[in-house]
């Protein structure tokens, strides 16, 4: 697998991430939205933490440096 996010981009999901999460846990999302806030967030998640996003992949998009 081949990273294709830079550092930024990983910060900035992180980011939303906790915004998605403190915005559920204090009960200002609810319901089917808050739910599907959530998948995001873990998709965000995960996807910030292995540095790959698939649809950067699928469309052949890469914000990270390239190695010379």
């Amino acid at each position: 697998m081949k990273i294709n996010m830079s550092g930024a981009d990983r910060i900035i999901r992180l980011l939303i991430v906790v915004l998605i999460a403190v915005l559920f846990f204090t009960n200002t999302v609810t319901g089917v939205l808050g739910y599907i806030l959530l998948a995001v967030a873990a998709i965000f998640l995960l996807t910030s933490l292995f540095g790959l996003c698939p649809l950067y992949s699928l469309f052949g998009i890469s914000s990270a440096k390239k190695k010379s």
